[in-house]
């Protein structure tokens, strides 16, 4: 399988640095996703303090505009506290059109106007829908996440970002940040699967093993085919080393037989890259592998309209 046009639009870190802490870092975490074919890298910024982000933003867009990175991921700090998983709750925010501003001018400050392509947050918080109107005004695409929304607010949450922003939403890592599916309250999968799979978003799936079983990956891709789902390596700065202690954003995760967890048991991103979880989708969880390569690289490129 040729893997050589990957594109990974989540991805925190690796090698033990996580995006946005120091060029260094943030460089030598790039270089070791390359190392295994992921030719274009979106760095996702966990949740953290407004000067921080800011920080963060001017440290890597230097990065995005030299091609080292194809953008930068805001995931955080708009997100459901019921269903933040790996962020500090101290540090969540209700949606603010003015810190979509305050970060989009630092990155053009910085030398990369455009830099930030994705933001995740929850519809169900107040200031949604100015804050999807910034997005779309500076052109960064709203992913919805991270969410403890009913179906009918995620539904109405997609259908805004889309006629908004006049582009398909992206779902940020589905059936993780959000309530379980189940046959009698679908919620926030049901009604994100049911759109991908009518085309009218795309829904991120991390395939490393761990966080979605092989099973429901067979199944998402049965419902929305490759063309509406994005394989995302979730990657965190434990990624190309081993177990022990390492920190994602403010908190300290400790990764133990390759899985990445918090104190309280949260699962604390990935230690897959993405061609580990090209891998395993088409030999643990059966997927086609033309789908799955698909997910892995043009449809990414798609979504954020680099194709």
């Amino acid at each position: 399988m040729n893997t050589s046009a990957l594109f990974d639009i989540h991805c925190h870190g690796a090698v033990g640095s996580n995006f946005g802490i120091d060029e260094a870092g943030s460089r030598a975490a790039s270089a070791h996703h390359r190392s295994v074919g992921v030719e274009a890298l979106v760095a996702s910024l966990v949740t953290a303090a407004p000067e921080t982000l800011r920080d963060q933003v001017r440290l890597l867009a230097p990065l995005v505009a030299d091609g080292t990175l194809a953008g930068i991921h805001l995931e955080g700090p708009f997100l459901s506290n019921a269903r933040r998983g790996a962020h500090d709750p101290d540090l969540l925010a209700n949606p603010d059109p003015g810190l979509v501003e305050l970060l989009a001018d630092a990155a053009a400050e910085a030398g990369a106007e455009g830099a930030i392509v994705q933001w995740t947050l929850a519809p169900e918080l107040p200031g949604t829908i100015e804050t999807l109107k910034a997005l779309a005004e500076r052109g960064i695409l709203p992913a919805l996440g991270h969410s403890d929304a009913g179906a009918q607010v995620f539904a109405e949450g997609l259908a805004q970002a889309a006629e908004l922003t006049g582009r398909l939403p992206l779902v940020t890592h589905l059936y993780n940040g959000m309530p379980p599916l189940h046959h009698r309250h679908g919620g926030p999968a049901a009604v994100a699967l049911g759109a991908a799979a009518r085309g009218e978003a795309v829904v991120e799936l991390i395939a490393d093993g761990t966080h979605v079983a092989p099973e429901v990956v067979r199944m998402t891709f049965d419902a929305a085919g490759g063309d509406h789902v994005v394989l995302v390596s979730d990657a965190m700065a434990a990624t190309g080393l081993g177990d022990g202690p390492y920190r994602l954003g403010s908190l300290e995760v400790t990764v133990t037989d390759g899985v990445a967890r918090l104190a309280n048991g949260a699962i604390a991103g990935s230690t897959a890259t993405l061609a580990d979880c090209l891998t395993w989708a088409v030999d643990v969880a059966g997927v086609d592998p033309e789908s799955a390569l698909a997910a892995a690289s043009t449809t990414p490129a798609r979504v954020l309209q680099r194709n």
